[in-house]
């Protein structure tokens, strides 16, 4: 069947000059502070044509309580960005215009973030509406800010167009830019942070009650905590603590799943019913069928192993205290301390900028630890060599996780120094960064000469240093 005529020309499709009304709107307010009237007018038309509430077009309305309002809304936030296509190909122009006006408020509910002072209440508006804009992207809310969740699925992706696809059309560059997505709305949340009068915040309780901990905020925290005192410092620590028992909670179940170590079948296996193999008894015991009885006897019960190899290991791991390696820094402190708690490891912790300092005695309590720690300065990597070097006692035990972006000083000493790790058996992992986001600066320089002496740099998600450590110490 033909499409509709004027003239010769193909009709104008009505929902798709809906759609588009919308994405020039959300064009307009997103770069353009004054309102538009004509678009707010058309975009009105649009939403309550189509039986979505105005109120997803009012600017200091949050989705969260458009959605209080209209709780059947809710599930269709849920992978808005990440639609499923549809089985015989055709497009559902109808329900494009429905997505493009829910994708618009979120969008600008996050990415519009104004200028000017903000309170405790906009900053849990905002990181509220950017959890659902993570959401809508099929994460779980907090993941992509450098936070405590994981992917659910990774959408084949939309993107945002007036003229093109829409969020409705076949876009497969999603996947790849959520990636990209995840530090934006980092250094976002980090701007509101800044725009704070955190200090004035943090001495008010019914204020403080309403910060959400964040990579974002606990940066600031760390970074103004020997500028606070008494009530403020009280609420800061709490903070970072409900901050740090989250990511432990995430990265513990990590581990947990991570691969494990091989059986040790030197070990006997315990003789208790538990363990028993009834499978591999009745298979090795069937010469003993009597088939006029109807009866198997037994000469010998089998048993499983459940015992694993495990040597004593000991895991040192440097991290660069540096302002750029925060969200690395932040992980691997809580992640040593997870390594810290498992049988049979020696976990060793230092800390440097142009000094280094032994967090050892708290490496099991990463909340000690980031109280410990004071960010910002140079970064002279020799410093914590020099206290690392003699903790290796047994080399082919020992692995060392040295967390940096590498831009640093005395580069050919800080390298030859760290081959000369690699050289007597210890295993060297450098990490440019293990934040969600999985985005990081390393210097070119010592990527290339890592990457000669067989020990690449693991820049990304953390799950991928979990992996390395889990099989080298389990």
């Amino acid at each position: 069947m033909s499409e509709p005529t004027i003239g010769g020309a193909p009709a104008p499709d009505p929902d798709e000059n809906r759609r588009q009304v919308l994405y020039w709107r959300l064009l307009a307010r997103l770069f353009d502070p004054e309102e538009q009237a004509s678009l707010e007018s058309a975009s009105l038309a649009v939403v309550e044509d189509i039986g979505l509430p105005p109120a997803l077009l009012d600017p200091q309305a949050s989705v969260d309580s458009v959605v209080q309002r209209h709780p059947e809304l809710a599930a269709e936030f849920d992978g808005l960005m990440t639609p499923e296509p549809d089985e015989d190909g055709a497009r559902d122009r109808a329900a494009e215009v429905r997505r493009a006006a829910l994708a618009s408020k979120v969008l600008l509910n996050v990415f519009a973030s104004g200028s000017g002072t903000v309170t405790a209440e906009q900053l849990a508006r905002w990181q509220s509406d950017a959890g659902w804009l993570e959401r809508a992207l099929g994460c779980r809310p907090g993941e992509l800010r450098g936070g405590r969740g994981g992917v659910n699925r990774a959408g084949g992706g939309q993107g945002v167009s007036p003229t093109g696809t829409g969020f409705g059309g076949p876009t497969p560059g999603l996947s790849r830019l959520i990636p990209e997505i995840g530090p934006e709305l980092g250094s976002i949340e980090a701007g509101l942070v800044k725009r704070m009068h955190l200090r004035e915040v943090l001495a008010d309780p019914a204020l403080a009650s309403r910060l959400t901990p964040s990579m974002s905020l606990i940066e600031q925290l760390l970074r103004d905590k020997n500028n606070l005192s008494g009530v403020a410092l009280a609420n800061a620590k709490a903070l970072i603590r409900r901050y740090v028992d989250e990511v432990t909670e995430v990265l513990r179940t990590q581990v947990e799943k991570a691969t494990v170590g091989e059986l040790d079948r030197s070990v006997p296996p315990k003789r208790v019913y538990r363990n028993l193999d009834l499978d591999r008894t009745i298979w090795k015991n069937l010469t003993n069928w009597d088939p006029e009885e109807e009866r198997l006897y037994v000469d010998r019960l089998y048993y499983r192993h459940t015992s694993r190899k495990t040597t004593p290991q000991r895991l040192i791991v440097v991290v660069d205290q540096s302002g750029s390696m925060v969200d690395s820094m932040v992980n691997c402190t809580i992640l040593a301390s997870i390594f810290a708690g498992l049988p049979k490891v020696d976990v060793h912790l230092i800390a440097y900028d142009t000094q280094a300092l032994d967090l050892t005695p708290w490496a099991h309590d990463p909340f000690e630890t980031l109280l410990r720690t004071k960010l910002g300065g140079g970064t002279d990597g020799t410093v914590a060599m020099a206290l690392a070097q003699p903790k290796i006692a047994e080399p082919r035990n020992t692995v060392v996780v040295w967390i940096s972006d590498f831009y640093e000083w005395r580069t050919d000493e800080l390298f030859e120094s760290m081959a000369a790790v690699h050289r007597s058996g210890a295993k060297f992992i450098p990490v440019g960064s293990v934040t969600s986001s999985g985005r990081g600066s390393v210097n070119p320089w010592f990527r290339e000469k890592f990457k000669d002496l067989g020990t690449p740099v693991i820049s990304g998600h953390i799950k991928k240093l979990v992996h390395e450590l889990k099989t080298f110490l389990t």
